[in-house]
């Protein structure tokens, strides 16, 4: 009873504090980690110890799990060079230089005081410790001030990988530390494996490779074993276990638990639309988006309530205050210090002998943004925990790895948003996006419409392919009509459509719920009904909460490489319009239209296709004129008929 009050108590205070983030705007991480250190001083609050096997065994596979299904794998390799800098060299380079300094900052004062002193291999194992920022709170950060997609995308692959290099190189500092012991001990030396450089470098290959093709099996095999699988309730029961399978299978032979986790869920979040139905789809998006929402936000407060007993024990050092404090503050400026002074010159060296990555070139603002984007998390402070208890001044190291993971997540975590505001760096540009959606919700109708031509049969009723017709073209034209004024003087069809329809839906449940309180029908013919109520009006809830966002000032498309046509290259940029105060027929005719669009070869405007007569589009059909310009204040996009291409 005691554990599922605890419980019930954490899920309440997780809720409350994310809300009330929320509400002030700020991050959810940060103020849990607050709110944790002030409830570990709390008289009621028990004293709670986070043992390394629970973080590393049941919190940190489902959340790079998670993690891993939401990142494309395509962007994801785009970015390699730069993942591996940070995830493999960074950690490195973090690990010997946090060695460095915890060991000549304690192991000088220890000797002074004639206290044991601290050993190269538990100061190289603090390094390995603190070496990984967090999974989580660097994307969380990240993309709630609006960094660009690339820095974003980096960070995440990052995270995702760098907890793999820092559990080898702990992994192996301990061992170098079982050697030591047992030498002093006077046991056999030819019994005695000490770590070589070589032998470091095969283990680290081992766990790597072993972890990569674990998790390519585990892929392999929960793909076919859920092509099978038909109800989302199985396909999701399938999924939640699927990072716990691939993490204890690796870790079972030796090799990368976090490799193998993280290689499982991008390929199965690559492969997801063709194993899975879109039933499943959904009730997996909605399933770990709950279970990811505890999971992360549970772990920051966790991170609070350890304070008070982890400062408790350190009171009992026989080291000196000014010397922990000393120490702590060290290494904690060595930490935010070796990220920007190995990213900057790294980036650039690479650059210089590899050449310049495929996506181009990141700018000094996104490495500043990068470098400074170092906070740490739960992995730090779970993985000092594994530090054998004979470690000499363990409890100084646990107190060093919990002022770090709380120092980044408070200095860092909180002045971000702040960095980024300064550098004006720019974030993904929602106009921008609408009009990409559109395009490709366009590209995909008219994908659509030529299967439909391929297999209608003249024994296929007529309304039938009608209604196909009219359904898939409502959705694209509803894309494209977001694109339109930010206050416009017309109601959109689509938008329309959604409010008397959101009503007509209040009405029909309104009769169902009628029908149940009378008793009248079986309640589970009821819950098909409702469910099916509820299908549609989750997806006009979608509808319009993808419009709540706004637009930006100016609607621009920056075309990626290649991806202009020669009639967007030989059409100019603006035209005189023949009738700038409206569109040409229906000015003449007396009809409405919704947006208007503008003709670059003769000047001619006319309404869009989400407006009754489609003059735009009949135009082209008339005359051939390949490419259109949007004719709506703030935006310069144009739009090739013929390729059907932006620009």
């Amino acid at each position: 009873m005691h554990i599922a009050i605890l419980v019930v108590a954490l899920v309440a205070v997780v809720a409350a504090g994310a809300a009330l983030a929320r509400r002030i705007g700020v991050s959810a991480p940060l103020l849990l980690v607050v709110v944790g250190v002030a409830a570990s001083y709390l008289p009621f609050v028990p004293q709670i110890e986070l043992s390394h096997e629970v973080v590393l065994v049941g919190f940190l596979p489902p959340l790079l799990y998670s993690a891993a299904i939401k990142t494309s794998l395509v962007d994801f390799s785009k970015h390699r060079r730069s993942i591996g800098l940070l995830s493999v060299g960074l950690v490195a380079f973090t690990t010997i230089g946090v060695g460095l300094v915890a060991y000549w900052l304690l192991g000088s004062a220890a000797k002074s005081q004639g206290l044991e002193p601290l050993p190269l291999w538990a100061a190289f194992a603090l390094g390995a410790v603190v070496a990984p920022p967090d999974a989580v709170a660097a994307t969380a950060i990240a993309k709630r001030v609006g960094l660009p997609r690339r820095v974003v995308t980096i960070l995440e692959g990052e995270s995702l990988l760098n907890d793999a290099t820092a559990l080898v190189g702990l992994r192996t500092a301990i061992a170098a530390g079982a050697a030591s012991i047992a030498l002093i001990r006077g046991d056999d030396p030819s019994d005695v494996h000490s770590p070589t450089p070589l032998s470091v470098g095969l283990d680290f290959l081992l766990a790597a490779g072993g972890g990569v093709a674990i998790g390519l099996v585990c892929a392999i095999v929960l793909a076919k074993i859920r092509k099978r699988f038909t109800d989302p309730v199985l396909d999701t029961t399938l999924s939640l276990t699927a990072p716990f399978i691939a993490y204890i299978a690796a870790e079972e032979i030796h090799a990368s638990g976090v490799l193998s986790v993280v290689v499982t869920g991008l390929l199965l979040g690559h492969k997801a639309p063709i194993i899975q139905s879109a039933a499943s789809r959904m009730s997996e998006r909605t399933n770990w988006r709950t279970f990811q929402f505890l999971l992360e936000n549970t772990v920051f407060l966790l991170i609070g309530l350890q304070t008070r007993w982890i400062l408790d024990d350190v009171s009992h050092s026989p080291l000196s205050t000014s010397t922990i404090t000393i120490a702590t503050v060290g290494v904690f400026a060595a930490v935010v210090l070796l990220r920007p002074i190995w990213l900057f010159p790294v980036t650039l060296l690479s650059r210089r002998i590899l050449g310049r990555s495929r996506p181009g070139p990141v700018s000094w603002q996104s490495l500043v943004v990068v470098s400074w984007a170092g906070m740490r998390g739960v992995v730090t402070l779970a993985a000092v925990f594994v530090l054998p208890e004979e470690t000499p001044h363990r409890e100084v190291l646990v107190f060093i790895a919990l002022t770090v993971t709380a120092g980044t997540l408070l200095l860092q975590g909180s002045t971000l948003p702040w960095l980024v505001r300064r550098l004006r760096l720019p974030g993904p540009d929602p106009a921008e996006d609408a009009l990409q959606e559109a395009a490709v919700l366009q590209g995909a109708h008219r994908a659509g419409e030529a299967e439909l031509d391929r297999l209608i049969t003249p024994d296929d009723p007529e309304e039938v392919i009608a209604l196909l017709r009219q359904r898939g073209e409502s959705r694209a034209q509803a894309a494209w009509e977001r694109l339109g004024r930010p206050e416009s003087e017309y109601e959109t069809p689509s938008e329309a459509y959604r409010r008397l329809r959101m009503a007509m839906l209040e009405a029909e449940r309104g009769h169902i719920l009628k029908v149940r309180d009378d008793g009248l029908v079986a309640d589970e013919v009821l819950q098909r009904a409702q469910i099916q109520l509820d299908i549609e009006e989750s997806i006009l809830d979608r509808a319009e909460a993808d419009d709540v966002g706004g637009q930006s000032d100016s609607l621009r498309i920056q075309p990626a490489p290649g991806a202009e046509c020669e009639h967007l290259e030989q059409a100019p940029c603006v035209l005189t319009p023949n009738t700038p105060e409206g569109c040409e027929e229906c000015l003449a005719d007396g009809g409405s239209w919704v947006h208007l669009r503008l003709c670059l070869q003769c000047g001619h405007v006319g309404c869009c296709d989400s407006s009754p007569e489609r003059h735009a589009s009949k135009h082209f059909e008339t005359t051939q004129h390949p490419v259109m310009r949007s004719f709506e204040p703030g935006e310069d996009w144009r739009w090739c008929f013929i390729d059907e291409k932006l620009g």
